[in-house]
This record gives structure tokens, C-alpha cells and sequence, in this order.
């Protein structure tokens, strides 16, 4: 058997839990990697990125494993399945190129053509290049046109319309606020004070506002139809549920699973440590591959 070099340190756990099932798989089939690359055909260097967690194996790669590995195919494409959710949501995240030079895929990184260059600060002047007009601070900018002012430099016409348009802008500023407090003096005087007040309150409680809004409740309905069971949550058979996951799919495999007579926590739709346990020791008892992992083999373990 191969000794493996560890994983990465900030791999998710369900790309993790891939690349040690792809790896024992390999092992399980006896290739090499020449091997494997010539009976896959994806490369040796290929093979060597998706079993150290350095990139993200192909659907069609993990068949093909899966295939000369004599392993469920079925199982091994639902973990990729979940496995590339993870790894998408990693990749949105970054921000900056890998520290070797690579993106997560294992090609070549660069630096992000929409970020502004390290050491460049928003305001600050830089040279112009073909086509683009020069970024001017505007400290330097009302620098200059007070030195024009005293006589100390040339007129900037560009400084002036630009002292134009901040005080014009301050003038409509202070129309807006004196117009605000007189509207408000109105509606507090009289009659307005009520119709303020109703105003205010049908805005404090509007249907919908963050303060009223409360989390869906979920609750068990066991009913027998066609010969499997169902909760009232969700009719699925192969959504893929994992430890993060949430909404009525969670919702429906924890009343199945309380059903079971298993454990899983509060029936709130979402799939935490509990609900990993419980999903577990169905597995376990059902003879499945025991990976916290709800896919179709073990919603029809749900339903018998």
C-alpha cells in the first residue's frame, strides 16, 4: 500500500473526504500512477495534483477511478458531487493568488486583472498609460488651486469647477436637511403628530421587517405512501445532504431519521454534528458506507 504525504492543513472536509477515498481506491486497485494515467487518460502530474488535494479531479477522472477500483461509482460521484460545491465556494473566497504561484486547480496564478496593483493606494497619483486619463489626489488638486488663489501658481479652470460643484453641493445638502426638519416640525403639530406616529409605527412592524422575521418551523408528519416513507417536508430520493447543509431536505431526514429511532437533534433543517450522527449510525446499521453523507442509498434506507 502507498504511504500518502499528509493534506493540506486548510483542505475542507469534504474535499478531504474525496481525495482519501480516491486515494484508497488507487490503492485497492494496485495501479501506479503511469498506470492509472494510461488507463484514465488524464496525466500522471494530473493524478498526482487531484490524490494531494491540490486540484479538484474531474467528474469523469473520479468514474473512471471509481471503475478500475471495482468501488460504487454512485457514492464515489456523490461525494465529488458535494466535493466541488465545497471547492467553489473556497475559490470565490480567495482573493490573492496561492503563495506557489498556482490557483486551486494547480495552474498558473496571477494577479486578478480587476484588483489595483500591491503598494497603489485609492487616490494617490499614478502614471497614465496609453488611452487613460491620469489619476489626480484631490489634496493636490484644492493644494493648487489655494496657491492660485494667493498667486503662488497657474489657474487650473479643472480646480475651479470642482470648487463649483462642492459648494453647490453643500447648498442643496443644507436645502435638503432644513426642508427634512420643517416636513418633520409639520407632522408633529396638530393631527400630524398622530399620523407621524401610525406612520412611524406601520414602518417599526412591516411584514417582513428583519425583527419579525423568525427562522421556518418544521414538523413530522409520518405518512406511508407506495411503500416508502415520507415526513411532509420533501419527496426527494437524491438530494445530497451534508454537515452544513440546510432547508426542508434537512428538515425531512431528521423526522425520518427520529423515526428510525435515531437521535439527530431538533428537527430545524439544519444539518449539524447531531444529525452527522445520527446519519452515521443509519449507515451502520444498513450496511452503507458510514461517511455522515445522506445520498440516494441512504434516502432509500430512510424510506423503507
Amino acid at each position: 500500500m502507498s504511504r500518502w504525504k499528509g493534506l493540506p492543513e486548510e483542505l475542507d472536509p469534504h474535499v478531504r473526504q474525496l481525495v482519501v477515498r480516491l486515494r484508497r481506491v488507487k490503492d485497492h486497485s494496485g495501479l501506479s500512477l503511469r498506470r492509472l494515467a494510461a488507463k484514465t487518460g488524464y496525466s500522471t502530474s494530473s493524478w498526482e495534483r487531484y490524490l494531494a488535494g491540490r486540484s479538484l479531479p474531474p467528474r469523469e477522472a473520479v468514474e473512471a477511478m471509481a471503475r478500475l477500483g471495482g468501488d460504487d461509482a454512485t457514492r464515489l460521484l456523490a461525494l465529488h458531487e458535494v466535493a466541488a460545491e465545497a471547492w467553489g465556494k473556497g475559490a470565490e473566497r480567495q482573493s490573492e493568488p496561492a503563495g506557489d504561484g498556482t490557483a486551486g486547480d494547480g495552474t498558473a496564478g496571477g494577479p486578478d486583472p480587476q484588483s489595483p496593483p500591491p503598494g497603489a493606494r485609492t487616490g494617490a497619483k499614478t502614471g497614465a498609460g496609453p488611452g487613460t486619463e491620469p489619476v489626480t489626489d484631490l489634496g493636490t488638486e484644492l493644494g493648487t488651486d489655494l496657491r492660485t488663489e494667493l498667486g503662488t501658481g497657474a489657474p487650473r479652470p479643472h480646480g475651479r469647477a470642482l470648487r463649483v460643484t462642492l459648494i453647490a453641493g453643500s447648498v442643496a445638502l443644507v436645502l435638503a436637511v432644513a426642508a427634512a426638519v420643517l416636513l418633520a416640525v409639520r407632522l408633529t403639530d396638530g393631527e400630524g403628530g398622530a399620523a407621524a406616529a401610525d406612520l412611524t409605527a406601520s414602518a417599526a412592524t412591516a411584514p417582513g421587517s428583519p425583527e419579525e422575521s423568525e427562522p421556518p418551523r418544521y414538523t413530522c408528519r409520518a405518512e406511508r405512501i407506495d411503500g416508502r416513507w415520507y415526513a411532509g417536508n420533501s419527496r426527494t430520493q437524491k438530494a445530497i445532504l451534508a454537515n452544513g447543509h440546510a432547508g426542508p431536505e434537512v428538515a425531512e431526514a431528521q423526522c425520518l431519521l427520529r423515526d428510525a429511532g435515531l437521535s439527530p437533534g431538533a428537527v430545524d433543517g439544519i444539518f449539524g454534528p447531531h444529525t452527522e450522527r445520527a446519519v452515521r449510525a443509519l449507515q451502520k446499521r444498513a450496511h452503507l458506507v458510514v461517511d455522515g453523507i445522506i445520498g440516494p442509498h441512504t434516502w432509500k434506507a430512510l424510506r423503507e
